[in-house]
């Protein structure tokens, strides 16, 4: 039940190959994850680690308490939507999706908000990747979230304050998933349309709805867009060619890495990226955004589900059913110091939370 806490689960591993510490920060056979590669898996003061366990038998959200090492539980509902949630920077709260609802639970008292509610809608597309997964996004002051909701045959983008409660649609299109907001600024989000035509951006109160970067040919696998902080651009994954960077005033992308990164997260200074990899899975690395070479950081041991992801760009033709369970991907984050990247792996049977020490300067 919410309020419940867990005596500490976590035990250290060593890497083989880099010598790192690895902690196992979870243990119980169920399925646990951390939130998607680009939302945050920790307040800014790194004081709690947030993540989703199935040990109840559901999806509910908890947090590391990084003090005692203690796991706490903080819902108890029907029906999180577990790639949905997202953490307040100043720790006080999390977001998410559960229903047709929209939620904000308090992580001290576990009192649970309802700040808007859809109705009689879907709220997500069919399958396990894109916008299927229903994630959000809340803006770097925590004032805005903004929610994809998938309604009969168009997807609405609703914006709520917060602060006040107050929700509108800000956008209605064919498809809408992965909402980012620029981690400088409040007023743009970026989104993905579809996987044809991935990578858009939208002012906060609708205006401005444009295309950032066209697909350059048929053959082009565009994903895993993310904001690059401290910069008004757009990194995105060139499958599996490496990782690229649009230039949001001039649309120029050029070349960050010709390294075959599969998920890559920036660290809040914009000035690497962590990522894991597959189709071969070479274990995270770390890309400096310099003339260094990537560097191998552990290996993640998980099953990384996804055959699609070793041929050829699928979806030129429609959308196409895949088996690829997003808790078998590592998802790699770095923590809120850099010191550290948080990763799921299923290297034990069950999908697990674990941390990796960079060591060295940060």
């Amino acid at each position: 039940m919410k309020g419940s806490r867990y005596a500490p689960e976590s035990r250290n591993l060593t890497d083989p190959a880099s010598r790192r510490v690895v902690r196992q920060i979870t243990s119980h056979p169920s399925i646990h994850h951390h939130p998607f590669f680009f939302v945050p898996a920790y307040d800014r003061a790194g004081e709690k680690l947030i993540f989703v366990s199935y040990r109840t038998g559901r999806p509910q959200l908890f947090f590391e308490e990084r003090a005692s090492g203690d796991l706490v539980q903080v819902t108890d509902c029907d029906d999180l939507a577990d790639w949905s949630i997202y953490p307040s920077p100043d720790g006080r709260f999390v977001f998410f999706t559960a229903g047709t609802g929209a939620w904000r639970v308090d992580l001290a008292s576990f009192k649970e908000t309802k700040l808007a509610d859809f109705g009689a809608v879907e709220m997500r597309e069919k399958g396990m990747v894109g916008a299927a997964m229903g994630t959000t996004a809340l803006s770097a002051s925590g004032r805005w979230w903004a929610i994809p909701v998938k309604a009969g045959g168009m997807s609405r983008f609703v914006l709520v304050d917060t602060q006040t409660g107050e929700s509108r649609v800000i956008l209605e299109r064919d498809t809408i998933g992965h909402p980012q907001f620029c981690p400088d600024d409040d007023n743009l989000i970026l989104y993905a349309g579809s996987m044809t035509d991935r990578v858009w951006v939208v002012n906060r109160d609708g205006t401005g709805n444009r295309r950032a970067y066209e697909r350059e040919d048929r053959m082009q696998w565009v994903t895993h867009e993310v904001w690059l902080p401290g910069r008004r651009a757009i990194a995105f994954v060139d499958w599996p060619r490496g990782l690229r960077l649009i230039d949001l005033e001039t649309g120029a992308a050029p070349w960050l890495s010709r390294f075959p990164a599969w998920h890559a997260a920036p660290d809040a200074d914009g000035r690497r990226f962590v990522c894991d990899t597959n189709f071969p899975d070479r274990g995270l690395h770390i890309i400096p955004l310099s003339t260094e070479a990537p560097g191998f950081l552990c290996a993640s041991e998980a099953t990384s589900e996804g055959a699609h992801w070793g041929g050829q760009f699928p979806y030129n033709d429609g959308p196409v059913a895949v088996e690829a369970r997003q808790h078998t991907h590592p998802h790699p984050r770095f923590s809120p110091d850099g010191r550290r990247v948080v990763f799921t792996s299923d290297r034990t049977g069950h999908a697990q939370i674990y941390e990796v020490e960079i060591g060295g300067d940060a």
